[in-house]
């Protein structure tokens, strides 16, 4: 099994959770993709009907209006039924790392509005804490002053061996822009950054940051494909 099907066999297992007349936040990323082509599918095939998506992404978005399935957002539907999204990292407190897709505004108004959230991955995003997996956990920064929202993240993590970098899209070299014209700053942890709401609140407290990537006791359960099968862990 690839990594791939591992992330459609967890997919497709979340959106057997999913019931006809639900509101439903769609999640953004590889993972996730599987799962909206599921419930596509499932509307095609009639065996769901009257359901309501809420994208996460304008790719997202794209993805869900090409599979006809009915969308709308949070202003005229605030109560969510049911978020679907993958993860860039799971600890074992059931806490995430989100966003290098870049997608971590939308997500995480979404799926706190949600009633379930149900995290979607393969076992390789599994960590003994956050930024164990020595990749990115990102921040979503306005433009204005960027460079020094990034050394101000960074010395707030000094104690950690905090490195930041502004992200760069790979496609026109220039700085990435998500989809709320914000820029991202990707930040590395070499130790455990330690308390996730204090550094959560310590984050949140500086001007020009928007949204960070840490997903802190948000998922209801997380389903893990590994080669052994499914394993379902539930907060």
């Amino acid at each position: 099994l690839t990594q791939d099907d591992l992330k459609k066999i967890a997919a497709y297992k979340a959106v057997e959770q999913v019931e006809s007349g639900m509101v439903l936040g769609l999640g953004t990323g590889s993972t996730a993709k599987h799962a909206v082509d599921r419930i596509g599918q499932l509307l095609k095939q009639g065996k769901l009907k009257n359901v309501v998506g809420i994208p996460t992404s304008t790719k997202t978005h794209d993805q869900a209006v090409s599979l006809g399935i009915p969308l709308s957002d949070l202003d005229s539907h605030p109560a969510v039924d049911l978020a679907i999204d993958g993860a860039d990292e799971v600890d074992a407190g059931l806490n995430l790392v989100k966003g290098r897709g870049g997608s971590l505004l939308r997500e995480k108004m979404v799926e706190s509005a949600a009633k379930k959230f149900i995290v979607i991955v393969d076992d390789s995003k599994l960590v003994s804490h956050i930024g164990a997996s020595g990749l990115a956990m990102p921040v979503e920064v306005i433009p204005f002053c960027w460079n020094h929202s990034l050394n101000r993240l960074v010395a707030l993590f000094s104690y950690a061996g905090c490195v930041g970098e502004l992200r760069i899209s790979p496609e026109t070299g220039k700085p990435y822009v998500t989809d709320n014209a914000n820029y991202i700053i990707d930040l590395y942890f070499e130790r455990d950054i330690g308390n996730l709401n204090e550094a959560s609140d310590a984050i949140l407290r500086l001007p020009g940051i928007v949204e960070h990537g840490m997903f802190i006791g948000m998922a209801t359960c997380v389903i893990i494909a590994g080669v052994d099968g499914i394993t379902v862990k539930t907060r």
